[in-house]
């Protein structure tokens, strides 16, 4: 089993030993109770990382760190892919960016759709996009990752429709598409941006505009999934289809 990962903001300039206290020292000291010996992962979230092995476990919240070895990098994937996930309700949206993350999906673009319930505005909306980011990191950590998902600020239709209109393979999950996920061609590197629609669907005005850009529709498979859970299933797809998996 990989060691496990715990974010740190900035990890230019460290040297050979490190405290890990706060909020990441609390989880690794008092949940995950580690101790002297044990192997951990420190990582900014952005690909660098480094790994080191538990000096000491001091309180409740700070673990001392040492023998760190040099800075690495972890390349982006390619192609890069990013899910447009509309905005579902209740906790469904958490839901959805836990999981894409797991699976390894690369970026987040919160989509207020005209037919989605939920509504990001002022306090709530930035509130909600906080959830979001910090579900991203979790379960970035979680799943071993060293880069995780960007989780973007929310995104107008018209703004969708400008990322569709710059990617290598745009694509909308819709009932109307006359070709599966699964046989698309699909670019060896560069750009996958996917549309994943609320729970009412995508509106016809909105799938024209993304027509317009560039987009295709496509099916995911027979079944009809919830919104929380295509983008995540069609995710695991592509990077299987990509060879990012193999």
């Amino acid at each position: 089993m990989t060691a496990p990962v715990f974010f740190v903001d900035q990890l230019k300039g460290i040297g050979a030993e490190f405290v890990l206290d706060g909020p990441e020292g609390r989880h690794a000291v008092s949940v995950k109770r580690l101790r002297p010996g044990e192997d951990v992962v420190l990582t900014d979230g952005r690909g660098r990382w480094t790994e080191g092995v538990v000096k000491a476990a001091e309180g409740k919240d700070r673990l001392v760190v040492t023998d760190l070895e040099s800075l690495q990098e972890e390349p982006e994937g390619s192609p890069r892919i990013t899910v447009v996930q509309a905005l579902p309700k209740g906790d469904r949206g958490e839901l959805a960016v836990e999981t894409m993350t797991e699976v390894g999906v690369d970026a987040i673009v919160p989509w207020a759709a005209s037919r989605c319930i939920t509504q990001w505005k002022g306090d709530r909306g930035l509130k909600a996009l906080g959830k979001w980011r910090a579900t991203a990191r979790e379960a970035g950590k979680q799943s071993r990752r060293v880069r995780f998902p960007e989780v973007a600020d929310a995104a107008s239709t018209k703004q969708v429709a400008a990322l569709l209109a710059k990617a290598d393979f745009a694509a909308v999950l819709h009932e109307s598409g006359d070709e599966p996920l699964a046989r698309a061609e699909l670019p060896a590197e560069g750009e996958i941006v996917l549309v994943v629609g609320p729970e009412g669907g995508v509106a016809p005005e909105e799938l024209a505009a993304f027509q317009v850009a560039g987009a295709r529709a496509f099916r995911l498979g027979r079944t009809v999934l919830r919104t929380s859970t295509a983008g995540t299933a069609a995710t695991a797809l592509l990077l299987g289809r990509t060879g990012r998996w193999s």
